[in-house]
């Protein structure tokens, strides 16, 4: 299936060039104005933002990117509080800071027993009917998402930010994803799909 997915998304353009390489403890280091919304280690001490540890390196430099991008006047993602602090960072701090944020473990995440039933059918097998495509195609039976095409980890993220991040790609609000992906996927889920997705996936290991 990987193999399938990867050559897909390398006909389609998604595996981005060759970015800097990161070094860890550099990372470390320039992490420490992170510390406070996402945690030392990137694990966020709120659902208010999003966990880092434990995702893809490629990702979170895509990601960081993208918010200098928008802060510049570029096309990106927009967000008042990234976009400061993308603003000064170089191709390099940026490599840094996601390897360091990717060698971190994430704190894992319970999937409450009232929704496995039908977060499960939903991510593994989609809806037909509706024209909804299995999440898992793309972010892995566990959630643990594929690098090399740029899916993100979904799993140990806290369901609340993964909703709202569905939640704006279902509106365009948020726009980064290559060739409107997520939008067209999140387009046609329900509130209610939305949020018993995002615990289902949140708890997966």
């Amino acid at each position: 299936m990987k193999k399938i997915i990867l050559t897909i998304a390398l006909m389609l353009g998604v595996v981005g060039v060759a970015q800097a390489q990161g070094d860890v403890e550099a990372g470390k280091a320039k992490a420490a104005t992170c510390a406070a919304c996402h945690g030392a280690d990137g694990n966020s001490p709120t659902d208010m933002y999003p966990k880092l540890a434990g995702q893809h390196a490629s990702y979170l430099a895509k990601q960081l990117a993208a918010f200098k991008a928008a802060a510049t006047g570029g096309n990106g993602r927009a967000n008042a509080i990234m976009g400061g602090m993308a603003m000064p960072l170089s191709e390099q701090d940026m490599a840094d800071l996601a390897a360091y944020f990717a060698s971190q473990s994430i704190t894992p995440i319970a999937t409450p027993e009232d929704v496995i039933a039908q977060g499960e059918a939903l991510y593994r097998g989609g809806d037909i009917e509706r024209g909804v495509t299995a999440c898992a195609a793309c972010h892995g039976p566990r959630g643990e998402g594929l690098e090399s095409a740029g899916f993100p980890r979904l799993s140990g993220q806290y369901p609340a930010y993964i909703a709202a991040q569905l939640k704006m790609f279902r509106s365009g609000e948020r726009e980064n994803d290559h060739n409107a992906m997520m939008r067209g996927v999140a387009g046609k889920l329900t509130d209610n799909d939305i949020d018993v997705l995002s615990q289902y996936v949140a708890g997966l290991r």
